[in-house]
């Protein structure tokens, strides 16, 4: 089981990626997690990656693909993963394709979580954190200031500011978004509807995993 989740921030990837590694029992691969790992590795990779990062400048995706090909290739990916955040651009997909055929592994499957723009935004600022547990919350669900866990006071993150929300869904639509066009071309390409409960998303990706 090969597959790369895309979707607009806030779609739900994270979660359906958890419940997918422990019903496939496959890793779920997200480039910052790999980054991170090889800087704290201090691989000549991870050394590479620290020296772009402190110098406040972008990975490129020479760099980045050289770090994912290294991961695909680890132990527990032998029965396939769940790419989540990667790749974020034609030229990315363009390079994991040829890593894959490099591998050999063809069985690869986009599937795109899909939630429009206005439900993203009522979604995500909504989320409150608390100060005390950290534990995340909604005011949907939850409409007073006060955790339900520990009692601490909760609140608003920045990133989760209608502002810096529509900034993000910009640039997805933007960079990230035609890749649904790509993995049409190959063929490869299913949606869901991201907006029903979770576990009926959860049953729709395995009926497109399983088909």
């Amino acid at each position: 089981m090969h597959v790369i989740l895309l979707g607009t921030p806030g779609a739900g990837k994270g979660t359906q990626a958890k419940l997918m590694m422990v019903q496939y029992r496959v890793p779920q691969i997200s480039t910052g997690d790999i980054l991170r790992a090889e800087v704290k590795k201090a691989s000549p990779l991870g050394r590479q990656v620290k020296a772009v990062l402190d110098a406040g400048e972008l990975v490129s995706d020479e760099l980045i693909l050289k770090i994912v090909e290294n991961r695909l290739h680890e132990r527990d990916c032998r029965n396939g993963f769940i790419l989540d955040g990667f790749p974020r651009t034609i030229p990315q997909a363009q390079g994991l394709d040829g890593i894959l055929k490099r591998m050999g592994e063809m069985d690869l499957k986009a599937i795109e979580i899909a939630v429009e723009d206005e439900a993203i935004v009522k979604r995500l600022t909504a989320r409150r954190v608390c100060a005390e547990c950290g534990q995340m919350t909604s005011v949907l669900i939850n409409p007073k200031d006060r955790c339900e866990n520990c009692g601490g006071k909760l609140f608003q993150r920045d990133d989760d500011k209608e502002e810096t929300i529509r900034n993000r869904l910009r640039v997805y639509h933007e960079n990230t978004a035609p890749l649904i066009g790509y993995y049409q071309q190959q063929g490869v390409y299913h949606m869901v509807n991201g907006l029903q409960p979770v576990d009926a998303v959860f049953a729709e990706i395995q009926r497109v995993i399983n088909s």
